[in-house]
């Protein structure tokens, strides 16, 4: 008779180390492993990508900042992970695991045929379903839009950005701490940012937009009800 397999202690939020992590282990110093571990624990499973701010990840692995510069230099060096610059003083760098030291499949990149200009009207499609929005699409909207197709963020992402930020504007509606429609698809980029560094089920997800749904459901009976009703 065989023995059971192993159980988990805790089945979700665990990483998978296996031939990745022992294939960084003699290329790097203890402190750079130490990042490249950390960093592993945090990244997007889909993409191997984590927005890394330097104070955080001094804070986390308990290093001075100037520490954490040098290990993310030299996990470049070795080739174990790509660093992409901040673009601003408000807005973090991004760390991507490479694929030699990432141990889950990662999506295919895009396809030859899929341009920027597919990529911005799936963008305006997800945008023009959703009841609580009303955006014309500015060359403001359309410069954020190549930004993140540049970056390649997958447009999966983008929607589940635009339903964290309408769940959190309808409920503004609802309670009336809010009058307005989003106008402006800006409105969606800290949400992007939060929605890159989650790591949750794609079951939340799918909870979420019935959730938006219902809640926009909401707001338009309100809305029908306060028109309906006499001027004082």
């Amino acid at each position: 008779m065989t023995d059971p397999p192993p159980k988990l202690k805790h089945p979700s939020g665990w990483f998978a180390a296996g031939r990745e992590v022992s294939r960084a282990l003699p290329l790097l110093s203890d402190g750079a492993f130490k990042l490249y571990v950390y960093l592993c624990l945090n990244a997007d499973r889909r993409t191997g990508r984590l927005s890394a701010e330097q104070s955080r990840l001094a804070q986390a692995s308990g290093k001075s900042r100037r520490s954490v510069v040098t290990y993310l230099d030299e996990l470049k060096r070795q080739g174990v992970c790509r660093i992409q610059p901040a673009v601003n003083q408000h807005q973090g760098g991004q760390v991507e695991i490479c694929d030699a030291f990432w141990p889950y499949e990662k999506p295919k990149p895009p396809s030859k045929s899929e341009t920027l200009n597919d990529y911005v009207e799936q963008i305006r499609r997800l945008l023009k379903v959703r009841g609580c929005v009303k955006i014309a699409f500015s060359p403001a909207d359309e410069r954020l839009a190549v930004s993140l197709f540049e970056r390649k963020v997958p447009i999966e992402r983008v929607g589940h950005a635009v339903l964290l930020g309408c769940a959190r504007k309808c409920v503004a509606l609802i309670n009336h701490e809010s009058g307005d429609s989003i106008a402006s698809f800006s409105y969606f980029q800290n949400a992007i940012e939060e929605v890159l560094k989650l790591n949750v089920s794609p079951e939340y997800w799918r909870h979420l937009q019935m959730r938006v749904g219902r809640l926009e459901q909401q707001w338009a009976l309100m809305k029908a009800g306060e028109a309906k009703s006499p001027t004082s």
